[in-house]
């Protein structure tokens, strides 16, 4: 059974950075390699929404929220794939929650982003 767990959210200031992990178990490297990723977040009565994908292949896509201060990578040895938060926000703040392409979800990790 694929279980992803996410670490590295907390409490940062506006401007800060954060750089979140999703560690993907229950599948080999050779598989977590061919599947897509990607991190979602959401905050109390709204729908979770797309912050970042990356393909097999590499290729990126990111919400128009945070292109150019948020980057998505993969370390397919490591069967991870992390999130680096740049110049966060106080919009920033929410859940954040890593995807497989096996269409499971990690439990989440809060970023907060206050002074």
């Amino acid at each position: 059974q694929v279980q992803l767990v996410e670490s590295g959210g907390g409490l940062v200031q506006p401007g800060g950075s954060l750089r979140l992990s999703c560690a993907a178990s229950g599948m080999s490297a050779s598989i977590f390699s061919i599947l897509a990723m990607g991190w979602y977040r959401q905050t109390p009565g709204k729908q979770r929404e797309l912050v970042a994908t990356i393909s097999s292949g590499g290729s990126t896509n990111y919400a128009d929220s945070v292109k150019g201060r948020v980057t998505i990578s993969r370390d397919n040895a490591k069967n991870t794939v992390y999130l680096q938060m740049n110049s966060l926000k106080p919009e920033d703040t929410a859940v954040y929650f890593c995807w497989s392409g096996t269409n499971s979800w990690g439990q989440g990790t809060q970023v907060t982003v206050s002074s």
